[in-house]
Parts: structure tokens; C-alpha cells; sequence
């Protein structure tokens, strides 16, 4: 339990509070431990799917394209998100509004000449 338990919760904290630098590494630790494998697993299944040129904007220059808690779930599919929010301890609309609201600056600041770093 101690090692999941505290990561879920940190993860948890560091999205609730819009905390910075440490949270694209707990991220893609976190995602290690799910199907996607890390956050750039994460990144390349939004972006070979229909957010693809959002992604595109979160790694690349310039302004990142928001996103909605909507357009996650319909990215993901209700069986990926369920599994993220048992994983994290969370309600489903909880993680679908946490990953809207804080995963294109977390993928921003994980990016590196176009691939995501779990280390920025």
C-alpha cells in the first residue's frame, strides 16, 4: 500500500493545487503503473485520437488549445477513464476535469524537441 497510497495521494495534492515543476515526473510515474505506461503513453494515445492537434499545441511553441473534461472522456473512453480514476482514488468526472484543467501546461513542461520527459 505505502508507496501507491502516497503517490495517489501527492498526485492528488500536486493536481488540486496546480503545483508545479515535480508533477509531469509523479505523473508519468503514476501512468507507469496504469495501460499507458508513463505520460508520453498517455500523450501519444490523446494524440493519435481526435486531440491530436491539441497535443501538438502543448508540445510545441506558442499557446496551448485548451481541452474539456468532455472531449478526455471521449478521447479516453469511459473504461479508460474509470481505470485512471480507480487508479488515482478519484471519481471519474474528478479525473476527466484534473487532466482537462492541468494536462496541457503539465505536457508543456515535460516536453523536450517533441517527445515528453518524465524529468523537466
Amino acid at each position: 500500500m505505502g508507496l501507491m497510497d502516497g503517490l495517489r495521494g501527492s498526485l492528488s495534492g500536486l493536481l488540486n493545487d496546480a503545483e508545479g515543476a515535480a508533477l509531469p515526473g509523479l505523473l508519468s510515474e503514476a501512468l507507469g503503473h496504469t495501460q499507458f505506461g508513463s505520460l508520453q503513453g498517455l500523450v501519444d494515445h490523446l494524440q493519435s485520437g481526435p486531440l491530436g492537434e491539441h497535443v501538438q499545441s502543448w508540445i510545441g511553441s506558442g499557446s496551448n488549445m485548451p481541452i474539456s473534461a468532455d472531449q478526455i472522456k471521449q478521447a479516453l473512453g469511459n473504461d479508460k477513464v474509470r481505470e485512471l480514476a480507480t487508479h488515482f482514488n478519484l471519481d471519474p468526472d474528478k479525473i476527466s476535469d484534473l487532466l482537462a484543467n492541468f494536462l496541457p501546461k503539465t505536457v508543456e513542461q515535460a516536453a523536450q524537441n517533441g517527445t515528453v520527459s518524465a524529468a523537466s
